[in-house]
């Protein structure tokens, strides 16, 4: 399957070419081109097939001209010694718990798919590396446990003056690591400036073979794919009808990844969403994309530091337009109904719940008629361990949970002494330092 770009078909990327050089030069997102049936394979999947194994076999049908299948299963089993958890909570609620990986959150599982992918094609290219990206929270956790013992890749690491946690000093560059933790004077907004100030520079870019982290890497958003896949493996002998997953989009790139596996041929019936103000209802409850009212040609490029895949969304259904309003299934859900949907899933399931699987819980239950058909199912993706809203959930329900170590030592601040930035140029300088 060869990769194109939203704003230009005439596009043709490689998968080795697009992780490394993530942002196409027409200013769009990397998305596959095509479509494969698996449907013979994904039917042969069961209970038993590891998770490593789904997401080797997925990775081998996306670039099968690149890698051999055994170059492919490597890279999943080194990428994936964790894996989901499907439960069941009732005759037509399943659950996928997608935190058990070692920071307790779904991106663990993205990165750690695209560092070894890409850590795999540098070695075969004999090449090297720098990711240049921001964060406040858990990503450089995520990035340092990724990147342990990695020799060709590099991270840029961008967080708020005081605000660097969740790694250790080992994971410093200069004490031997991967990763080089800058504070900049600012907050988000200009960490993603910066970023996107860097990635302007064309010549820069490929001088350093810089690339990013987020999932404007189209090799950190194919992984989320397995998800589905996965979660089939465990249904296929338990529902016999219509299978719809209920989730809150956040940057969408979840929801992105469910349409790919769908065009691969996974039996899916819908998506259940809560609205947002770029997915929302018009006047007679059909779903409208905002954003669709300016062409993607009159649009600021896609932005590598801060991104969306909201456009990757429109592109999907420029191809199947007439099919949205039958495959994605919006509800507004207030605050009240998130508290309430916190409370029932306590109540009726003994489970803490973070705050955005209580938000696309809500709105699954909204979409009940869905399956009323006997046999049906909905299946909840809780991306992130409760933990990471304890204090939402002792607002809603009153309880104090136990926090994990490993979410406890993703707050544990680090001083790095090193200079504070506020510009790209110092920003440019520090990381062609590297070189």
């Amino acid at each position: 399957m060869r990769l194109t770009s939203t704003r230009d078909k005439t596009v043709n990327s490689s998968f080795a070419n697009a992780i490394q050089n993530c942002m196409p030069s027409d200013g769009g997102l990397y998305v596959p081109d095509g479509t494969a049936d698996l449907r013979r394979w994904i039917l042969y999947t069961n209970e038993n097939t590891s998770f490593a194994s789904i997401a080797g076999a997925l990775t081998s049908a996306f670039i099968n001209n690149e890698y051999s299948p055994i170059i492919c299963e490597t890279i999943a089993t080194k990428a994936f010694p964790f894996e989901p958890v499907l439960k069941q909570l009732d005759e037509k609620l399943f659950v996928l718990e997608l935190f058990h990986g070692p920071t307790c959150c779904y991106r663990d599982f993205g990165v750690s798919y695209l560092i070894n992918m890409l850590e795999t094609t540098l070695h075969m290219e004999n090449k090297n590396s720098i990711l240049l990206d921001y964060t406040s929270g858990e990503h450089g956790s995520i990035l340092a446990k990724s990147l342990e013992g990695k020799k060709h890749i590099k991270s840029v690491l961008l967080y708020p003056k005081g605000q660097v946690c969740g790694i250790s000093e080992k994971d410093f560059i200069w004490n031997g690591g991967n990763i080089y933790p800058i504070e900049i004077d600012g907050d988000a907004e200009l960490g993603h400036r910066l970023i996107n100030e860097v990635f302007k520079d064309k010549d820069l870019v490929g001088k350093l073979n810089l690339t990013v982290s987020t999932s404007a890497n189209i090799g950190r958003l194919i992984p989320q794919t397995f998800f589905f896949t996965y979660a089939f493996s465990r249904l296929k002998n338990k529902v016999s009808s219509d299978i719809y997953y209920a989730l809150d989009p956040e940057n969408y790139g979840n929801l992105v990844a469910g349409l790919y596996s769908w065009r691969l041929s996974l039996p899916v019936s819908g998506f259940i969403l809560p609205s947002t103000k770029e997915l929302t209802l018009d006047a007679i409850g059909n779903p409208v994309i905002t954003d669709s009212i300016i062409p993607v040609e009159m649009r600021i490029e896609a932005e590598a530091g801060d991104p969306s895949n909201m456009e990757r969304f429109e592109d999907f259904f420029s191809h199947y337009a007439a099919m949205m309003k039958n495959f994605v299934y919006l509800s507004d859900i207030s605050e009240e109904e998130t508290e309430q949907a916190e409370k029932d899933l306590f109540i009726k399931y003994k489970r803490y719940s973070d705050y955005h699987t209580a938000k696309a819980y809500a709105a699954a239950v909204k979409n009940q008629d869905l399956i009323d058909e006997e046999g049906g199912a909905i299946v909840l993706l809780d991306r992130f361990h409760p933990a990471f809203s304890a204090s939402y959930i002792n607002q809603t329900i009153g309880d104090k949970i136990k926090i994990p170590e490993a979410i406890i030592n993703l707050k544990k601040p680090v001083s790095i002494g090193r200079p504070v930035i506020k510009t790209p140029d110092e920003l440019t300088a520090l990381i062609s330092a590297l070189l």
